[in-house]
């Protein structure tokens, strides 16, 4: 797969760290330059610096923030997250709404943006990580969820309206993933079923999975870049699960 994308540029949003900036290197290493998109600014310049691409700072709560980035895109990971753990009747409204922001409207955004680009070049990739809460569900995330089945949605849609102009959509749907992200999870989860953190891992994330061990940022960054390749172009639409089992169970 060496430098299948040499003269793509590709744009990762929360590409400062996890499993964003593992996504920046694997395309880099593909011979994409890389738009790394981040709200911390010092993690962006890093990851850009690694690969000699771009850092935008840029908070996907605002709404304005998308404006702010590239138009010229061949290929769009949508991967800035957050979570909120809580249940249902003490959600705040306020982090709900957050959570739509940055993993629904902001990909749509993006990906309004980015189209007329592809379209015109006759190509494009867009990979929007979801995760295996867009294919199930868990209690006490309902935000989460939500937003993720939403993405998956959203995915489908571009799928199809991309496909006549060579434009493919899918989504990547991790399990639980060694991040910031899932280790800021822990002490939430612990508190709230009353256990010890040191059980939180192999007695509530990974209860489900057949494969008791968290996923690698790399593992779900090589098979984003796989779907970047020209051989992955007739999949498109699709949900692809890296998540140990979990969905299966």
């Amino acid at each position: 797969m060496t430098n299948e994308l040499d003269g793509r540029i590709a744009l990762v949003t929360g590409g400062g760290g996890g499993i964003g900036r593992a996504c920046v290197r694997a395309l880099a290493e593909a011979g994409a330059k890389v738009h790394v998109v981040d709200r911390d600014g010092p993690a962006a310049e890093r990851a850009a610096a690694e690969v000699g691409g771009w850092a935008h700072v840029a908070d996907l709560a605002e709404p304005g923030a998308v404006e702010t980035l590239p138009e010229q895109v061949d290929v769009l990971v949508n991967n800035a997250g957050l979570q909120h753990v809580a249940p249902l009747h003490e959600f705040p409204p306020e982090r709900f709404a957050l959570l739509q922001q940055v993993m629904v409207t902001a990909p749509f955004l993006l990906i309004r943006r980015c189209l007329p680009h592809m379209y015109a070049r006759g190509w494009g990739r867009i990979v929007n990580i979801s995760s295996a809460h867009g294919l199930r569900a868990s209690a006490h995330k309902a935000a989460y969820v939500a937003a993720k089945h939403a993405l998956e949605g959203l995915s489908k849609v571009a799928a199809l309206e991309g496909a006549p102009h060579g434009v493919t959509s899918n989504c990547v749907c991790p399990g639980y993933v060694r991040t910031p992200l899932v280790a800021n999870q822990i002490a939430a989860q612990a508190a709230l079923h009353g256990i010890g953190e040191d059980q939180v891992v192999e007695r509530v994330l990974l209860d489900r999975s057949a494969i008791k061990r968290l996923i690698e940022p790399e593992q779900v960054a090589a098979l984003v870049r796989w779907l970047c390749g020209d051989h992955a172009s007739a999949l498109t639409g699709a949900s692809l699960p890296i998540d140990g089992g979990w969905t299966a169970n």
